[in-house]
């Protein structure tokens, strides 16, 4: 990007103008025909692909500058297969029932009226993410599919990747007729649009925010606007003392190392003060196998001697990276406890061969996601069939979970009447 077009960028209003430039989009996005919004998902997938490696020069860029952590660095990197599994993401979107103009109750009064409610878009996203690159891709397939307009803003450390994606998913919206402005993204790193994008109060009708803690709380404290947000991944698998040995260290490996950087990974294990003894040392050998480091309460190292001391802040860290916290706990109330007092209200596993204990703990933790007998990587939009994921919400309110097409819409009452008049 040129001096002049960085200092246009950055220009005050900038925002101000690209936020009524989607509303006119939303406008008429939210009335387009269900096919033109598949037609321009089946279009950007298209380019993705088409611009495959003009994206992953775009990513090279990206992480020549990037310095940070190797997780983050994980989460930044853009692969042939990543690239394909975006693409194949926007068409699972375009294969799933259109979220709006359903019919979500009706009824009739003893007077006659017909009265339904039924879902709509909610309008203007904006969406404040960092790291990772795909977001962009995922979020705006979303937006598309459930006709709601969007602006994005990324990390300064996927800059140049954030680009290159959007391009691909203009020339859908090109391709299908649909309005340019429905998808939009910052024009520079400028600080100055995260700030005007939570202050844009009538503008834009919903921010979430995809992040760390810092991010998370900074959109929270200072957004004038509703958002939808969850809190840290500090997830947490339980293994009771009825675990299957081998399910429990094959899950609990996916669940910490398949991909240690990302929210749905599992940072705190809990294990039952009846099978730790027998199972915990082959936990750790096959973890540290994995490349993965340890925090331990004193019952963990009392059986595995060489782990690493855990502090109380240890349990309540994300650790977002090859590092996982240990507690030796007396049953499911005790892993509960824990979970109460350390957790996020993310996402929650227990293994267990015994239903009763499964389903008290089902019952026992509040966490937006709860599994029985899986990894808790598995809370993804797209493992749960919604074809990707705009955020996970850890909120009670409007959305929980994996928030797909359905929580991307909100809804208007209709009443229809043969001539009724209150009296």
């Amino acid at each position: 990007m040129s001096a002049s077009t960085q200092a246009e960028a950055t220009t005050p209003g900038a925002i101000e103008a690209m936020a009524r430039a989607a509303r006119v989009a939303a406008r008429t996005l939210a009335q387009s025909p269900t096919v033109e919004r598949d037609k321009a998902l089946w279009a950007a997938a298209n380019a993705l692909r088409e611009t495959r490696d003009v994206i992953l020069e775009a990513n090279a860029k990206d992480l020549a500058a990037y310095k940070g952590s190797e997780a983050f660095r994980d989460r930044l990197t853009l692969t042939p297969e990543r690239i394909e599994t975006m693409a194949k993401g926007l068409e699972d979107m375009a294969d799933l029932s259109d979220p709006v103009g359903r019919i979500l109750s009706e009824w009739t009064r003893p007077n006659g009226l017909k009265i339904r409610r039924v879902a709509t878009p909610i309008g203007i996203l904006g969406v404040i993410y960092e790291s990772r690159p795909n977001v962009g891709a995922d979020a705006a397939g979303l937006c598309i599919k459930s006709g709601n307009a969007v602006i994005l803003r990324g990390g300064s450390e996927s800059f140049h990747s954030a680009q290159a994606i959007h391009a691909a998913m203009v020339a859908g919206l090109k391709a299908a007729g649909l309005p340019e402005a429905a998808v939009q993204v910052a024009p520079s790193t400028d600080r100055q649009h995260v700030s005007d994008m939570l202050q844009a109060a009538g503008l834009i009708d919903l921010i979430i925010p995809r992040g760390g803690r810092s991010l998370v709380e900074r959109v929270q404290n200072e957004a004038r606007i509703p958002v939808l947000a969850h809190a840290e991944g500090l997830c947490h698998t339980y293994i009771h003392s009825a675990a299957e040995p081998q399910m429990a260290r094959r899950i609990i490996c996916n669940a910490k190392m398949r991909r240690p950087g990302i929210c749905g990974a599992t940072e705190t294990l809990l294990i039952d003060s009846a099978i730790a003894p027998s199972l915990l040392p082959d936990i750790v050998s096959d973890l540290r196998e994995l490349g993965c480091a340890f925090r331990a309460d004193a019952r963990a190292r009392a059986i595995v001697p060489d782990l690493s001391a855990a502090t109380e802040a240890d349990f309540s860290t994300e650790w977002l990276d090859a590092i996982l916290s240990v507690a030796v706990v007396d049953g499911v109330d005790a892993a509960l406890e824990h979970i109460a007092v350390h957790g996020s209200g993310h996402t929650e596993a227990i293994i267990t061969s015994d239903e009763t204990v499964a389903t008290r703990f089902l019952n026992g933790t509040d966490s937006a996601v709860v599994m029985w007998n899986a990894s808790t990587q598995f809370c993804d939009g797209g493992e749960f069939g919604f074809g990707a994921e705009i955020g996970i919400a850890t909120g009670r309110v409007h959305a929980r979970g994996p928030v797909g097409l359905e929580q991307l819409t909100t809804f208007r009452y209709e009443v229809l009447g043969t001539g009724q008049v209150r009296p």
